[in-house]
């Protein structure tokens, strides 16, 4: 989140060169940040991988992926040209210290070009398995840059559980300091989901009204229409609690529900995140049962085309008991937020794919309107829209045009693509810049990860010891389970969700 400033002279070696993440996110929003001017005047790009390329070949994988999924579109010949001078592939086998002596050696010759000193990003874009074995290597191998210079990115999932995550952390953390280590949730690169924090500190209306005074209650929802598709191996080993909850859903919250930082240090800001995880109400075997529910989808119907139960997607057991739905309620314990609940849904194969913020406040304390003029009412809503659209609305009441007196909900609306030409950055060019910047804002520190850990093992110990008897339990292209419904409805609410013609009701 710093402001403006170009990167060093960067090298960035991409273990996992040629996986689907290099393929349709990490090389176009490289290719892009290199397009706006953001890459520094000397850099390289270094892929490993098991397969045999060559450098050409390699480049034309990342063109391929470029073209298809960068937000500027296809690849302009000059533009490519000159930067994919700046790419080259390396043949690797990562248990094998030859491969680091290998890559340590290109480091110090485009050092030796640039006659100058580079940063090193190594981005671990592999199983979770390897990381320690990767940083251990690069400690050992590679040329030693220092504290500000070397940074390693590590992504999802951190971790399969509370103690594991703790073990990886002593394992980055006895080779690595902290400030080199940038735990990356593309959620948190998103234009929408920064703009909580515009809106929320620079904004003096909302602050006297974002308590427990105001706010009724808080709604996240990450849904989506895709089942597992070809994830069913990893899937089935995680669940909808450990692949969206614990990181995305959390750090969501923890941006809506923080304290006012004093500034934009990223360790501060990451203090007050922290804060919040410390704060949450921690859950007791009978509050499992009122508190959170769990689903499955079975087979449905998406869009027309039929589509199959979970437990026959490729790589899931038949008798899978892993959860393909999870709703929480959740509370704060704090003085800001005591008693106002916030509840939390995803789920794989659902009727819309969107990510939605609901801020709903408490109702006018006397209504002097007669009930014919508000039949229609709403209470106040404040709404983040992070995907499909990207927008900000606050839900108001007034009056419809008219000779009588009859009051309707309008929003007030921030529209990226209304107010805002062209596309904005992609999560990740975000994310990938920062950490060329060194600034770790927008990434989960150690403790961050294990307090998020620490808050859903209770739930993850609840439902692994107990098998569903109801599973499957919701049809593809549903909203998923009755309980979850019933979850809300007990506290006399209702599920926002985003209507597709995009106007809030």
């Amino acid at each position: 989140m710093k402001s403006t400033s170009q990167p060093q002279p960067t090298v960035f070696i991409i273990f996992g060169g040629t996986g689907d993440l290099a393929w349709r996110k990490l090389a176009p929003a490289l290719y892009n940040l290199y397009l706006d001017g953001w890459m520094p005047d000397h850099f390289s790009i270094i892929g490993t991988g098991r397969t045999k390329l060559s450098d050409e070949e390699f480049r034309e994988k990342l063109l391929e992926g470029i073209n298809l999924f960068s937000r500027s579109g296809k690849a302009k010949k000059e533009q490519w040209e000159t930067f994919s001078k700046n790419i080259y592939y390396q043949v690797s086998d990562l248990n094998d210290s030859k491969t680091y002596q290998e890559l340590g050696s290109r480091i110090e010759s485009y050092e030796t070009a640039w006659n100058e000193k580079a940063d090193l990003i190594y981005y671990l874009a592999v199983s979770p398995n390897f990381f320690p074995i990767i940083a251990d290597n690069i400690a050992k191998k590679c040329p030693e840059a220092g504290l500000d210079r070397t940074r390693i990115v590590i992504e999802k999932p951190f971790g399969h559980d509370l103690e594991s995550a703790k073990a990886l952390n002593k394992q980055l953390q006895g080779i690595f300091d902290e400030k080199q280590i940038y735990r990356i949730d593309h959620y948190l690169g998103k234009e929408t989901v920064q703009n909580i924090m515009a809106f929320r500190f620079a904004n003096a209306l909302l602050e006297p009204i974002w308590n427990r005074n105001y706010i009724d209650h808080v709604q996240i929802s990450v849904t989506e229409q895709l089942g597992v598709e070809d994830r069913g191996g990893y899937y089935d080993g995680a669940g909808a609690m450990r692949d969206m909850v614990q990181n995305h859903i959390l750090q969501l919250l923890c941006l809506i529900a923080m304290e006012p930082p004093i500034n934009l240090d990223a360790d501060e800001i990451r203090n007050r995140r922290v804060d919040v995880l410390k704060s949450m109400r921690r859950f007791d075997a009978d509050a499992i049962r009122f508190s959170a529910v769990r689903g499955q989808y079975g087979h449905g119907w998406i869009e027309g085309k039929e589509v199959p139960g979970y437990r026959d997607e490729p790589e899931v057991n038949p008798e899978s008991n892993t959860e393909t739905f999870a709703a929480v309620k959740f509370f704060v314990d704090n003085w800001r937020w005591q008693d106002v609940p916030f509840y939390l849904r995803t789920g794989k194969h659902l009727s819309q794919s969107a990510s939605v913020i609901s801020i709903q406040f408490k109702n006018i304390p006397h209504s002097i309107f007669p009930p014919e003029a508000a039949e229609n009412w709403q209470q106040n809503r404040l709404v983040f829209s992070i995907q499909p659209e990207m927008s900000i609305r606050m839900q108001m009441q007034a009056k419809r045009p008219g000779l009588d007196m009859t009051l309707n909900p309008v929003d007030l609306v921030f529209d990226y693509s209304g107010t805002y030409h062209g596309k904005p950055p992609e999560a990740y060019e975000t994310l990938l810049l920062d950490t060329m910047l060194g600034d770790q804002t927008l990434f989960m520190r150690s403790d961050q990860v294990e307090a998020a850990w620490d808050l859903i093992m209770p739930i993850l110990h609840a439902w692994e010891s107990k098998k569903s008897l109801s599973f499957p339990n919701y049809p593809a292209g549903s909203w998923g389970p009755e309980n979850a419904e019933a979850l809300i409805a007990q506290d006399g609410f209702h599920w926002f969700t985003l209507p597709l013609n995009g106007k809030h009701g």
